[in-house]
């Protein structure tokens, strides 16, 4: 497995060995001891996730779980790509207010690591695009929160024409960051 560390070195770009041949290929889309050997981390999983997104410019996000069921996410695409941002919500972190992006394809089998502390959204950029992702704690409705995924402090450019997002009501109400109560602190 190759992890890269992005701009902001928390979050890690994930590129697992693919096996291929004839038939196709063979990978180990998670592997324990692969993972902390690349990455220097350990995680727990506890729930597996996935999500169809049938158009393209379909955005979820920016998503996160407050304390005590925040959650890292470790996120692929298993059919189409996605263009993935990770946004540090973070009080007190050199990088507050900043976010990391990357392309994650099924066809090359990216993964990226978003750890508790970010806030994390996509936009599918193929259609019928279909996102898997494991998460270190269990889904709880009571600590869900989000920003607004076009907040024009957070300066991302996602990669779809204005107004042409596709939204769930949730995500079209969001607030902006510098509306967002202090939810994590930075710790070195």
């Amino acid at each position: 497995m190759q992890a890269t560390r992005l701009a902001i070195p928390d979050v890690v770009l994930l590129r697992p060995k693919r096996h291929g041949d004839a038939r196709g290929y063979f990978v180990e889309s998670f592997n324990a001891r692969s993972f902390e050997a690349a990455t220097g981390l350990s995680p727990v999983f506890v729930q597996d996730n996935e999500a169809l997104s049938v158009e393209v410019g379909t955005v979820r996000g920016l998503h996160f779980q407050r304390h005590p069921t925040a959650q890292g996410k470790l996120v692929r695409a298993i059919k189409g790509a996605i263009f993935d941002v990770a946004v540090d919500i973070r009080t007190g972190s050199p990088t507050f207010g900043r976010h990391v992006s990357a392309t994650l394809t099924a066809e090359a089998g990216e993964q990226l690591w978003v750890p508790p502390g970010f806030a994390h959204g996509y936009c599918t950029t193929l259609p019928d695009s279909v996102i898997a992702y494991k998460v270190t704690d269990f889904y709880s409705a009571a600590d869900d929160g989000g920003i607004a995924w076009d907040d024009p402090a957070l300066g991302i450019e996602w990669p779809l024409a204005s107004g042409a997002a596709l939204l769930s009501d949730k995500d079209r109400r969001q607030p902006k960051l510098a509306d967002l109560p202090a939810t994590f602190t930075y710790e070195a």
